[in-house]
């Protein structure tokens, strides 16, 4: 077992070796994929990180929400309390308005039955009762404007109208007891015995309690967060203006969903300033306002683009450099394998003629020999010899001699242009050729038509005129049988090409076989 295991991971050590080079020479010849490849792994990266970026977007928007949702309940829990802790001080004053006014109480007593409870309220600018007439009939204070009327106020309107109104928040208005500063009142309607209208309590609360309570909310530097009425009527905002408390939002995008809905998260650009914010918003119960907290999705978004800035121009880079090296590295190993591929030429060429050498010949004649055994088929083998070379060396000189070589092994290419044949040069004049699948008769005629077009060729000149090479040739014919060797085809045709010059040189010899030896050698 030990052994087999063994076996098996050197088998897998040896396909992997032998994929992993496959691999390698493919990219080498297809060095544009392999760019290609590297630039699609950067740009994959990208998309990766983009999606993150926009995740990190996404996750800081919503904390933001989050966040602005939790500020929000903040704000509307403490109107919601702050609202009813009033609306129990406005309730006794209407009891005490309603049973105990009318009533002969020296007027110390009579305010602390009035407003008792109104004392304890925060951030109240003052509590009165107000008569039919729109005149003061009582105040905490006990100060009593006698020419000072209130007819003309919303809340003294409402309540007057219309008897079931109940607790009532009026718009902002500018005091007329307290110099001019900015209130809302709260109030309830005050009826006589017979359940007509008597008067309205009116609670006073300073503006200045809902500034403070937005100033405790942090939003950014360019962020907002405002109570306003249902009606769009601005209470409070910050940044703080003056000019923006009592003015309507109504007409506004913005407020419209905030009207429309009890609560909410969207982001819109703002009607005041033209900054876009995530607007979150909720209707404080039991009351008329609006809680909305705002901060600008730039705010938000800042620490995010100053990471997504980072992280993006690093990804660039690397990416970049990626691709760059994908790509030099693809070259590279093209250009790698084109010189391995050219040493292998070189290592299989001869350099004189440029034809195969005797290593490609003795191999590919063995990969030939056992295809023709496995398909019964005829293989044929030729040797080419140049006449009287020697003494055409020791004529012309050895430089005319090469020339001769180079001459002949390129006539002897351009002659048999089959892609499955091999030509190679055997050694000093002899060239040898295998010809697959190529019967006795069809060897004859190649050895022949290689014959003739050497001696038509001139191949020196010189003073004394042309001088004509001839070649000798000799052929051999084979079907592999078991028990015989490659080498036998070309030691037959060797004979061959030795009857040929005993018979007289610039000739064929042709043998045949039909089971892997020459039955006859004869000259043709």
């Amino acid at each position: 077992m030990a052994h087999r295991a063994h076996w098996q991971r050197r088998r897998w050590r040896r396909n992997l070796r032998h994929g992993a080079a496959g691999v390698a020479r493919y990219v080498g010849n297809h060095p544009v994929l392999a760019g290609l490849a590297g630039t699609l792994v950067a740009v994959a990266m990208a998309g990766l990180t983009l999606l993150t970026l926009l995740n990190g977007r996404a996750d800081a928007l919503d904390h933001a929400r989050e966040t602005s949702q939790n500020l929000v309940s903040i704000i509307s829990s403490d109107l919601e309390r702050n609202v009813e802790i009033y609306a129990l001080s406005l309730q006794a004053m209407v009891d005490g308005a309603e049973h105990h006014l009318s009533a002969d109480l020296p007027p110390d007593l009579q305010r602390a039955v009035l407003f008792d409870r109104a004392t304890t309220a925060a951030y109240l600018g003052g509590a009165y009762v107000v008569g039919a007439k729109g005149e003061v009939i009582a105040s905490q204070s006990g100060e009593i404007s006698p020419t000072v009327r209130f007819t003309d106020r919303d809340y003294f309107v409402v309540h007057q109208r219309n008897p079931a109104v109940g607790l009532y928040l009026s718009h902002p208005f500018r005091s007329r007891l307290r110099d001019g500063k900015l209130s809302i009142g709260l109030t309830r309607r005050i009826n006589d015995e017979n359940g007509g209208f008597a008067g309205v309590a009116l609670l006073a609360i300073r503006i200045e309690y809902f500034q403070r309570l937005l100033d405790r909310i942090s939003v950014g530097q360019h962020g907002s967060v405002f109570i306003a009425m249902d009606d769009g009527t601005l209470i409070a905002r910050k940044p703080y203006s003056p000019r923006d408390i009592g003015a309507s939002i109504a007409g506004s995008p913005t407020f419209l969903r905030m009207a429309a809905q009890r609560d909410g998260s969207y982001v819109a650009r703002s009607a005041v300033d033209g900054v876009q914010r995530m607007f979150t918003f909720v209707h404080v119960p039991g009351t008329p306002l609006i809680a909305a907290v705002a901060p600008a999705v730039d705010d938000v978004l800042s620490p995010w683009r100053h990471r997504a800035m980072i992280v993006g121009a690093l990804t660039l880079a690397f990416g970049t450099v990626f691709v760059i090296v994908s790509w030099l590295l693809a070259f590279a190993l093209r250009d790698k394998l084109r010189a391995q591929a050219a040493l292998m030429r070189l290592a299989a060429t001869d350099p004189l003629t440029g034809l195969s050498n005797r290593r490609v010949l003795d191999n590919r004649l063995d990969e030939e020999w056992r295809r023709a055994r496995r398909t019964g088929q005829p293989l044929s083998a030729l040797f080419i010899d140049i006449d009287h070379f020697k003494r055409f060396n020791d004529t012309y000189g050895h430089a005319s001699g090469d020339d001769a070589l180079s001459a002949v092994a390129e006539c002897i290419s351009s002659t048999v242009r089959r892609a499955v044949d091999l030509v190679a040069r055997y050694g000093g004049e002899e060239f040898a050729v295998i010809l697959p699948d190529t019967s006795a008769d069809g060897a004859a005629a190649v050895a022949e038509k290689i014959r003739r077009n050497v001696q038509a060729q001139d191949i020196l000149h010189g003073g004394d005129g042309s001088v004509a090479v001839t070649v000798s040739v000799g052929c051999a014919t084979m079907v592999p049988a078991q028990g015989a060797n490659a080498l036998d085809l070309l030691a037959a045709a060797d004979r061959q090409l030795y009857l040929a010059k005993a018979a007289g040189r610039n000739r064929v010899s042709c043998g045949r076989s039909a089971v892997g030896s020459v039955a006859a050698d004869s000259p043709s």
